[in-house]
């Protein structure tokens, strides 16, 4: 398959709880996640998950939630990727319908750092920006910083947020995108929240 032509979509992420029995959070966050929407695959230092973007931010997000869920101080590192899938190996779940599978309402604060990287794009410092003041007005924008802007608020409006600045940063001249997602969740530092 020529790159840039599958719609499919790529996470490959880390979860880090702090807790001396991370081995089991980590565990129980994939485990009690309804994976059934997308190829998933976990070797000794992260998980990956492909097939549609709706699927795999639903999967994202519940992991994360599951994982926040316990208390314990988590945090998530990793990248989402689009158009040039590399394999085959999750075309099967592009056939799946539009409707996800995990929905959970329960509020969590996120605290979190992103980065865009619109591949090939001479624009792309305007898609950043564009990006970045979309944050602003719907409320999740926390700060400027070097290499990554910061977003922050309750989990189901970030991740709306990360997923509707994907689907933005891509065009049809330029389908390869990349964007790193940092996030902590339950840390004292968050003052309660």
């Amino acid at each position: 398959m020529e790159c840039g032509v599958s719609p499919i979509i790529g996470f490959r992420f880390s979860l880090y709880p702090m807790a001396d029995d991370f081995v089991k959070v980590i565990k129980t966050a994939l485990g009690e996640t309804d994976t059934s929407n997308v190829w998933m695959h976990t070797d000794d230092v992260s998980t990956v998950i492909r097939g549609k973007q709706i699927h795999v931010f639903n999967v994202a997000k519940a992991i994360a939630l599951s994982a926040a869920k316990t208390g314990k101080h988590i945090a998530l590192s990793g990248t989402f990727s689009a158009g040039c899938p590399g394999d085959t190996a999750g075309d099967a779940y592009l056939d799946k319908s539009d409707e996800v599978a995990n929905i959970d309402g329960t509020k969590q604060y996120v605290s979190s750092q992103f980065a865009l990287y619109p591949m090939n794009n001479p624009s792309y410092m305007d898609i950043i920006y564009r990006e970045v003041n979309r944050a602003k007005e719907e409320g999740v924008f926390n700060d400027t910083m070097q290499y990554a802007s910061g977003i922050h608020g309750d989990i189901h409006d970030v991740f709306a947020f990360y997923e509707k600045a994907f689907s933005n940063a891509r065009s049809d001249n330029h389908k390869h995108l990349v964007m790193t997602v940092s996030m902590s969740i339950n840390s004292p530092s968050h003052g309660g929240r």
